[in-house]
């Protein structure tokens, strides 16, 4: 694992020589390359190295991690045509990416946590250095203190841990069992706010209207991985509270995907409607992972993954739509069908893979996940049933408002896409339907 490491630090001094945007680029994608044949598909710990180690679960992240950084910088190029610090622009994704490397290949629960904690800064600068409007200064905060409140009392929950079993070593906390109701709140509540839980959302759509497209897409497709990746690795050893208390989060998630899906179905904000979705998707992973059943954790993990590579290409699109028509309002993209016709392919490919229609692995999750939650109660299929509706339904007035109707009379010309932008939306949709080919290391894990 060191040698991938390694291999992203030496990138660094590559960020600050002149034209050498690309260069970097390039290097991602051979590593990205590399790692994808390092092909670690065991539950158990391979390619140790002195703290770090991979299992199935931080493979699928990492290599998520790696893929959508690449896809940043790709889609980043008015940052390098614009020359806006584009070296240290490359320096904070590269940042970004080591610690969230670390964080996912850490076999130590304290250096997941300082790494889970580092990822925070880089993203800040992300928001800061290179938003759009100046509320961006209030989104960064928002972001900031949600996430430093809930995760203090995690800090604590670990050194109790610690205490109580001498080793915060992974394979070693199966012997751990914390029957303490502080203890579960304080292991649990950062990473529902990471998720984030519907009641400690609402960081998640200033801090993803305010942030560049690099910004959105990192956000929405591996920090708010974070939250889940954490709670699949502590509930080995809350699996007796979580018997005891997890009811309260599924309900509040299901419950909230729901009213968070009304809330999408009246935002006029391109960005807006797509960070709301991914709170509503981010509910069912939630619940699904709660249910502490077999068929939860695959489905969360995958719905993970695929909830990645979906919200940021949609991201994509919508910064796309934006560098073209200068607002991300849908009152000013509206008949884009008409203004980009080479685009509404790809606005119709990742609308449908929101929203789960095959062979997306959405839909293999997403059945997963139904199968888990209707198993562990059957009262859930009335929340499920209108959150898979309400799904359908924002995805497709983001599709059909955005591509059709009369087009807005401030646009009157036509315009294409450059191939750099189709090579960014090509993989972004191709790994998400090939993926189910080959589902087995997803779904079999455990």
């Amino acid at each position: 694992m060191l040698k991938v490491l390694i291999s992203l630090i030496f990138l660094v001094p590559l960020c600050f020589m002149k034209n050498m945007w690309w260069l970097v680029q390039s290097f991602l994608f051979l590593l990205t390359f590399i790692f994808m044949f390092m092909n670690v598909f065991s539950t158990f710990f391979g390619n140790l190295s002195y703290f770090l180690g991979c299992d199935i679960l931080s493979y699928g992240l990492i290599l998520l991690s790696l893929w959508i950084c690449v896809l940043m910088i790709t889609a980043s190029e008015s940052v390098y045509r614009h020359r806006n610090y584009e070296g240290f622009f490359l320096l904070m994704i590269l940042l970004l990416l080591i610690l969230l490397y670390c964080t996912f290949s850490a076999m130590n629960l304290f250096m997941f946590y300082l790494f889970f904690e580092s990822s925070l800064i880089p993203t800040l600068f992300l928001i800061l250095g290179w938003g759009y409007q100046p509320e961006r200064l209030q989104a960064g905060v928002y972001l900031l203190f949600y996430t430093l409140l809930a995760s203090l009392p995690l800090l604590v929950g670990i050194f109790y841990l610690n205490y109580l079993g001498n080793s915060l070593f992974y394979p070693l906390m199966y012997k751990l069992s914390m029957v303490h109701v502080f203890g579960y709140l304080g292991l649990i509540l950062a990473f529902l706010v990471k998720m984030p839980m519907f009641l400690v959302h609402l960081w998640l759509p200033k801090a993803h209207v305010e942030a560049p497209v690099s910004g959105s897409m990192i956000l929405a497709g591996v920090l708010l991985k974070l939250g889940g990746y954490g709670l699949l690795r502590v509930f080995s050893v809350l699996l007796l509270s979580g018997l005891a208390f997890n009811y309260i989060w599924v309900g509040i998630s299901l419950v909230g995907g729901v009213l968070v899906s009304l809330m999408c179905l009246r935002q006029t904000d391109l960005k807006a409607l797509i960070a709301y979705s991914s709170v509503a998707h981010m509910g069912i992973v939630l619940g699904g992972l709660l249910t502490l059943t077999y068929w939860g954790f695959c489905g969360s993990f995958t719905l993970m993954i695929a909830h990645g590579l979906c919200s940021s290409g949609l991201f994509c699109l919508a910064n796309i739509s934006y560098e073209r028509l200068g607002s991300r309002s849908l009152l000013i993209n509206r008949g884009l069908m008409n203004f980009m016709p080479s685009m509404t392919l790809w606005w119709f490919l990742l609308s449908s893979c929101n929203m789960a229609a095959p062979p997306s692995l959405n839909l293999l999750s997403e059945i997963s996940l139904l199968n888990s939650l209707v198993g562990w109660t059957w009262t859930t299929m009335f929340m499920l049933g209108f959150l898979s509706f309400f799904s359908a339904a924002y995805t497709l007035y983001l599709y059909s408002y955005s591509q059709h109707g009369k087009i807005y009379s401030g646009v009157y010309s036509c315009c294409m896409g450059y191939t750099r932008e189709y090579i960014l939306l090509c993989l972004h949709w191709v790994p998400l339907n090939l993926l189910i080919l080959k589902s087995e290391p997803v779904m079999l894990w455990l």
